[in-house]
């Protein structure tokens, strides 16, 4: 039997103008966690800062006291070397203490940069392999359905992923099992590891070929928190097929020099994270 009734559904608890204060304290977390390192995914996870706070702050149905929860929702992170804002959203939702964040790729701890199921829940799979996170979703889905829990699967996968052929397999067993419990956000950043994505592989048009796979399709802006809480309503309520949302969004987002500079792994010099902290502190002031 499944006990839904008694939930911690986030959606009760926060409202879209706690939003923002929650992504704000995010952003400066990933900011302090790569910087200590000196190099790091900051950049995509500034830009995926607010898709992860309406996730974990209202989205997902989970017991923070209880992680391991059998009927909570799962979260797939395919890009796993997106960690430090992952980390940073846990640490803030309280699965863990912030000062854990301290031993980001640190020896032994197991935050390790790309994200592994040696966190414990709720990382539900290690997922280090680009393209890989869909095909485990599609996988959790199946099974719940077969069990018969109304728990939902979410995952979150960078766009350069549909370069993947793995990705689109996944997609047509999604959309030919009429998988209505699976969720998929699309961070669209447009960049990889070798530059912009125009100039390496064009996936384009992308929305086009969702569409054209079977999956409830909707283009949101990824830092819209309304249109962002709206999206996963109607995923929510699709219940014939699975859905994804293209969500648009800036890389560097809230750190206004940073804001659009496409840089996959950057050097976070102590003058950029000076310069950075002071436009966060004046940002959350």
């Amino acid at each position: 039997m499944n006990d839904r009734s008694h939930t911690e559904f986030l959606g009760s608890k926060y409202s879209e103008n706690d939003l923002a204060p929650i992504a704000h304290r995010i952003r400066c977390d990933v900011l302090e966690m790569v910087a200590t390192l000196g190099r790091g995914y900051l950049q995509q996870g500034l830009g995926a800062t607010d898709l992860l706070s309406v996730l974990f702050f209202e989205e997902l149905t989970l017991r923070v006291e209880d992680p391991g929860w059998e009927d909570r929702d799962r979260f797939v992170l395919s890009t796993a070397h997106n960690s430090a804002v992952f980390y940073a959203t846990l640490a803030e939702r309280g699965f863990f203490s912030k000062s854990e964040l301290k031993k980001y790729c640190q020896d032994g701890a197991p935050y390790e940069v790309l994200v592994s199921e040696r966190v414990g829940p709720p990382v539900e799979a290690t997922c280090g392999s680009l393209g890989q996170g869909l095909s485990v979703a599609v996988g959790m889905a199946l099974s719940a359905r077969r069990k018969n829990k109304h728990l939902r699967v979410y995952v979150l996968m960078g766009d350069a992923e549909m370069q993947e052929g793995q990705v689109w397999e996944a997609a047509m067993a999604a959309a030919s099992h009429a998988l209505g419990n699976l969720c998929l956000i699309v961070d669209v950043n447009q960049m990889q590891a070798e530059g912009p994505m125009e100039n390496v592989i064009n996936v384009g048009p992308v929305s086009d070929k969702w569409k054209a796979f079977g999956w409830n399709t909707q283009t949101v802006d990824g830092h819209d928190f309304g249109a962002i809480r709206g999206a996963f309503a109607e995923a929510r309520n699709t219940k014939d097929g699975p859905s994804v949302i293209l969500a648009a969004t800036t890389v560097g987002k809230g750190v206004g020099f940073l804001e659009g500079d496409r840089c996959h792994n950057m050097y976070v010099t102590e003058e950029i994270a000076a310069k950075a902290r002071v436009v966060l502190n004046e940002s959350g002031s």
